[in-house]
């Protein structure tokens, strides 16, 4: 199986959550954080900053660990596996622009489209802007159906 390690990041500002439309792609066709493959050599926190600058032309400044997600699909003859590094940002530098591969978007938090999200972003997404600290645990099938989910608050992250 294929592991793939990710970083996520969501800007939050007020009572508006910024949200990015994925252009192309794994994921394409849905809002989602900003964020992506950590490369060889590169910190969670590295990679989270990179992709923020390549996805919409902004520089976090300000950020905070919130969530790690392990989303398996072990069907099929393509099985995958990605572990999601999760960070709400705070501050930043720059004003989000749309790009080839992402258009962002700001939404009031009671206003979040989780029916134009991944399906499992309902089960924890609320969780950490409500201020928890979460591991996630999520299965799928090959339809990209949710299979099982599993979210405990957690402390910190250091185990």
């Amino acid at each position: 199986m294929k592991t793939q390690y990710c970083s996520l990041l969501f800007l939050l500002k007020d009572d508006q959550i910024l949200l990015a439309m994925k252009k192309r792609g794994f994921g394409s066709n849905r809002y989602n954080g900003v964020g992506g493959k950590i490369e060889p050599g590169e910190s969670e926190e590295q990679a989270l900053i990179r992709e923020c600058q390549e996805e919409i032309g902004v520089t976090p400044t300000r950020f905070k660990k919130v969530a790690e997600n392990d989303f398996i699909n072990d069907t099929g003859n393509d099985p995958w596996r990605m572990f999601v590094h999760v960070y709400i940002a705070t501050e930043w530098e720059g004003e989000p622009v749309e790009t080839e591969e992402m258009a962002p978007e700001w939404f009031k938090l009671p206003e979040i489209p989780y029916d134009n999200m991944w399906v499992d972003d309902i089960h924890w997404v609320p969780q950490i802007l409500a201020g928890k600290k979460i591991k996630g645990h999520f299965t799928f099938d090959d339809n990209e159906q949710l299979l099982t989910h599993k979210v405990e608050t957690v402390e910190s992250f250091n185990d």
